[in-house]
């Protein structure tokens, strides 16, 4: 009965995940075509202005990727930073344990010891290696920031005119983005409902077969009863 109780369940998990999947794909598409149509009509509107001004917003995509990419740089750094420190005092730890006479020759110290020095070194090599790659990605930070900069000067009118049609394009992307992240959202939770099902239809056919086996094996009991009656004439006989 609980078996059943999950295939129904998830049964109506997976019509009722399909419909909304559906609708949101509909939606997607809807968008999707809407922007297209409305950023072709701004494209002939404003004309030659917003190739010229492209390479600007494609600059301002680079910077911020260069951003993000300098922040998790950062992170990394601050992380091994910390292991090195972390690393550091566990040697210290390892070091005054074993300035003692009666843990001077226990080779538990000295593990310890051998054990906190391996991760000193191994903390050193990441703690250098990111604070390579933090000063490589900073650069090119601040390289991609002076691009920005120098086409804004460059290019001041064709941005200005072109504003609107790559602030419309930057509000349906934010949509389509958000929309995206739905249908893949509700198409997860079909996949898991469809296994769910998977899975207790397997265990519906398992408790079946077993119930099967038994009825079978009581049907063969029965027979056998009947073909060897308790007490049949076919049992010892008394000889006088």
């Amino acid at each position: 009965q609980e078996e059943l109780e999950h295939l129904n369940e998830a049964n109506a998990e997976i019509n009722r995940g399909e419909l909304e999947l559906d609708a949101a794909r509909c939606r997607y598409r809807r968008i999707l075509s809407d922007s297209a149509r409305k950023l072709n009509s701004q494209l002939l509107q404003l004309g030659t202005c917003i190739d010229r001004a492209r390479p600007y917003y494609e600059a301002r995509r680079r910077a911020k990727e260069a951003q993000q990419e300098t922040q998790r740089a950062a992170l990394r750094y601050e992380r091994a930073v910390g292991m090195h420190n972390a690393a550091r005092e566990m040697v210290f730890v390892a070091e005054q344990g074993m300035g003692t006479a009666k843990n001077r020759l226990d080779p538990t110290w000295q593990e310890m010891l051998n054990h906190a020095t391996r991760k000193v070194n191994e903390a050193e090599q990441e703690r250098l290696c990111s604070e390579r790659e933090h000063q490589r990605v900073t650069r090119l930070c601040q390289a991609a920031e002076a691009e920005v900069q120098r086409l804004q000067k460059s290019l001041r009118r064709d941005i200005a005119r072109s504003r609107p049609y790559f602030e419309l394009k930057a509000q349906f992307n934010q949509r389509l983005e958000e929309h995206k992240s739905r249908v893949n959202s509700l198409e997860s939770a079909v996949s898991q409902a469809k296994l769910r099902y998977s899975v207790a239809l397997r265990n519906l056919e398992q408790i079946s077969e077993e119930i099967h086996a038994r009825r079978f094996q009581r049907i063969l009991r029965k027979k056998k009863h009947r073909e060897n009656p308790l007490g049949a004439e076919g049992g010892p006989q008394n000889t006088e």
